[in-house]
């Protein structure tokens, strides 16, 4: 192969960093996030500055309103920060690049707005249910299903009881003593 045929270093440094960026686009949208959103946070994630919607723009090719939606999802999951600062009178943007910072951002999250999501569900349907169950005008067959109903809620309370202990862990840094490295 010819010096003229070999990839320029950058070219292939690019190469490369695109590769990642759909890796981590693709992963977020396992857990619901939207693609693109996970590209614009692969794109960040590489910028060495903070960068101003206008640049997110531009390298993203999106329209300024959804560009606005992305990083305000992202900013939700604490994954991009808005700075204090300001370019050009233009809010600056960066993304969280400790892995370990974004996962427990993101999953606690996450996992919180499911348990208070099922636990609000649960908590307010099982005293209606238990009155059910107990109201001399319930019939039998109907009853039966409603203990049935009652012992599955009850399950599912225990497995989100279980779930908060693991999120406050989470949130906490429990689970990365000892394996969080510090940043370079």
């Amino acid at each position: 192969m010819s010096s003229s045929e070999t990839p320029h270093p950058s070219e292939q440094r690019l190469k490369w960093r695109r590769q990642v960026i759909d890796a981590i686009a693709q992963t977020m949208d396992l857990y619901g996030a939207n693609y693109s959103f996970g590209q614009l946070y692969g794109i960040m994630f590489f910028e060495d500055r903070p960068m101003t919607l206008d640049e997110m723009k531009t390298q993203m090719n999106m329209s300024k309103s959804n560009m606005s939606y992305a990083v305000r999802s992202l900013m939700e999951s604490r994954m991009v920060d808005r700075l204090e600062d300001k370019r050009d009178r233009q809010d600056l943007y960066v993304a969280e690049t400790n892995f370990f910072n974004a996962f427990q951002n993101f999953f606690t999250i996450k996992l919180q707005r499911e348990i208070d999501v099922m636990l609000g569900a649960i908590n307010e349907v099982m005293p209606e249910l238990k009155e059910l169950i107990l109201s001399l005008d319930t019939p039998d067959d109907e009853r039966q299903a409603c203990l049935q109903d009652l012992h599955k809620m009850r399950h599912a309370v225990q497995y989100y009881e279980w779930l908060q202990s693991f999120v406050d862990g989470l949130r906490s840094g429990q689970y990365f003593q000892g394996e969080r490295p510090a940043e370079k």
